[in-house]
Order: structure tokens, then sequence, then C-alpha cells
């Protein structure tokens, strides 16, 4: 029996704050809030109305020593400290060596695969299950093609080989964290270029297995699928790699012949390609107006926002089928934080083997329902 079943590692930021938030307010017990000053964790601790008794470890990622101690005391070490390339190897490390569940945000391809090779033998000897990705980068996407090809098992008796994942609306942004990671990228690109070759690879992120062609995503185009315009989407990088690993982790389910791509839809006509162009030459990293790591929106920005994803399968006599998975909050800040709440949660709840995972090949269905039932998404498929 450890301490502490769940600890908040990076309480103290933003997203912490409300990933702390919300198991206070769920009434989780055994859980602890970390970060490197106690006198900011007890600040937060006041300020969401969390138990004077909850516990607070101070812990820092120049400190080995106190991640050690940390991933020893836990079940379950839930971090939002990112850049995770900057920041997350040695906790990843600890967690690996501790046997200790670990979750994080992380969107961040090229250093999931160097924490792949680097921990995959260590985690199945220790039993430490490694699951990255699991806020809205990339859960909703990873659980919609997941519930489709459910679907197309059930239906079809096989799954769908083509599979197009659409963001048809989505209110509120992108998290500072997500902003940070994307720059810290670049920068390890620019004096790394092996790190450009990871990111261009849809498959970097399945060791020894490369599939088919697969669309690129990087320009607008008109889908006749769902006869609209459609346009890049920053996330698919890091989003189309996690739904390639789940599909090789569970077996290549999907198939080995899977081709799946994501794309924002811009519109109708004349109207929706100027739109799609638009939206093509955005820099999200051209602008300081967004939230810096460690601020965000407001509650009512946060209550406010929504996503609506269809994920469409195509078979191979022409047959469609959809799926759709939609969110009750903003992707990058109010959702986020339910999702890998409720993902610490289902590892508490679940067995499984050691190993660096996907949410949707390691805990796949269950945690879907928990999503459901406590955290505004909804999965619907036919």
């Amino acid at each position: 029996m450890r301490d502490h079943d769940i600890i908040v590692y990076g309480a103290t930021g933003f997203t912490g704050r409300l990933v702390a938030d919300y198991l206070s307010q769920q009434q989780v017990t055994r859980w602890a809030m970390a970060g490197r000053s106690r006198a900011k964790l007890e600040e937060v601790r006041d300020l969401i109305g969390a138990p004077a008794d909850t516990p607070l470890i101070v812990a820092d990622a120049d400190d080995p020593a106190s991640l050690k101690a940390m991933a020893e005391s836990t079940r379950v070490v839930v971090t939002t400290v990112g850049p995770y390339q900057l920041y997350g190897a040695a906790l990843v490390a600890a967690s690996v060596a501790a046997g200790t569940a670990y979750v994080d945000l992380c969107g961040e391809p090229a250093w999931m695969r160097q924490m792949i090779d680097a921990h995959q033998a260590a985690a199945q000897a220790s039993g430490a299950r490694i699951v990255f990705s699991c806020g809205f980068d990339s859960i909703p996407f990873d659980l919609g093609v997941l519930t489709l090809q459910e679907c197309a098992r059930a239906k079809y008796g096989h799954p769908a080989p083509r599979v197009k994942g659409r963001v048809r609306a989505m209110q509120g942004g992108f998290s500072g964290g997500t902003a940070a990671s994307l720059k810290a990228t670049l920068a390890a690109a620019a004096r790394d270029p092996s790190i450009l070759g990871l990111l261009a690879n849809p498959f970097a992120l399945t060791p020894g297995f490369s599939g088919p062609h697969q669309p690129t995503g990087l320009f607008p185009e008109f889908d006749a699928t769902l006869n609209t315009w459609v346009a890049p989407f920053i996330m698919a990088a890091i989003n189309t790699k996690n739904v390639h690993r789940t599909n090789f982790l569970l077996g290549h389910r999907y198939g080995t012949d899977f081709v799946y791509d994501e794309m924002m839809v811009a519109g109708l006509g004349e109207m929706g390609k100027a739109a799609a162009e638009a939206i093509a030459k955005l820099n999200p990293l051209a602008s300081d107006k967004g939230p810096k790591p460690g601020e965000g929106p407001s509650k009512a920005e946060r209550d406010a926002g929504h996503y609506d994803l269809l994920f469409v399968g195509l078979m191979p006599d022409g047959a469609r089928f959809d799926a759709v998975v939609t969110g009750d909050r903003d992707p990058g800040y109010g959702s986020t934080s339910k999702m890998i709440a409720e993902t610490a949660r289902c590892l508490l709840e679940t067995e499984g083997a050691g190993g660096v995972w996907t949410p949707g090949a390691l805990l796949g269905t269950t945690l879907r329902d928990r999503l459901q039932d406590e955290a505004g998404l909804t999965f619907t498929a036919g």
C-alpha cells in the first residue's frame, strides 16, 4: 500500500490547478498535490477549497531524488509540467523504476519516441503503465477512431481501411503549454534535424512497423466525401501518430492497411475554399497574444467552450458510416483537465501490463465509459 493513489504534479500551474480542483470536487480520496513551492501549493489548495489536510509534496524536475520519492509514494502520478522534452524525462524514468502509473498531456512525438525506445522494456518489467497524450491531444481522436472501428467490426466483420477525422466545430483555443511544446519541438528540430524526420513520419510511434502512405493534411483541399472544403488541423501531427500507435499496440485491430488523417471543416463553396486557404496560412506561433504557460481562460470562457469531431469510415465497397465525439468544455483546458483526471482514476480501477501505452490501447472502452459518465464527452457511432 502506497501513501497516495494519485499525485497531481504541477498543481500550482494553470492546468494542474484545474486537475486538482476537479479531483477535489469529485471527492477523490488519497490524492496529493505536488510542485516546486510548498507556499504556492498551500495557496492553490485553499483557492480550490480542497481539504486542509490534503497532502502537499515538494518536488522539482531539477531534483531527481524528489521525483524518485514522489513516484515511489503513489500508484499514479499525473503531470502537467511541460514541455515534457524539457521537464519530463526524469519523472518518466522514476515512474518506470518505481512501477508507478504515469499520465501526461504530451503532444511532443519526437520526445515520446525517445521515451518509448528508452523505457518500453523496463516498464514492461516493472509493471509501470506509462500513458502519454491524455488530454484533447489525443483522447477524443484516439477513442473516436476506436469507437468507429468497433462499429465497423460489428457491422461488416472487419475494420474500415480508411478513416477521416474531421473537426466540425471547436470553441476555445489550445493551451499555453501546447504552444510552448510546439516551440520547444521546433527548437529541438533546429538542433537535431533527425527530429524533423520523426515529425513527418506518421508511424514515428510504431517502432518496426510502417504502414501505407498517409495523407499529409498540410494543404487545404475539397473533401468529396463530405462535399466541403477542409483545412490543416494543427494537432493532427500528434493525434494521427497516437492513433497509429493504438492500432499497433492492439495487434493491428484496424488493419495493417489502415489510412487515417485529420483536418478541419472550413465550409462550402468559394467561401469555404477561401476559409480553408486562410486557415492553412495561419501560424499559431507567430503571435504572443495567446495564453502563456501558467495562464488560461476564465471559468466562464472554459464553460462556454465545446468541440464536435466527426469520424468517417469508408469501406472497400463504398459503404460509409460515421462516429461523432463531442465535448462540453473548451478543448485546451476545461475538457483536457477532466480527461487526464479521469484517465488517472481509470488506471486505479483497471489492470494492465506495463509498458508505454496510448489511452485507447490500454484503457479503451473502459475509459470511454468513464468520460461519458463523468467528463462531459459523448461518443456515438452508426
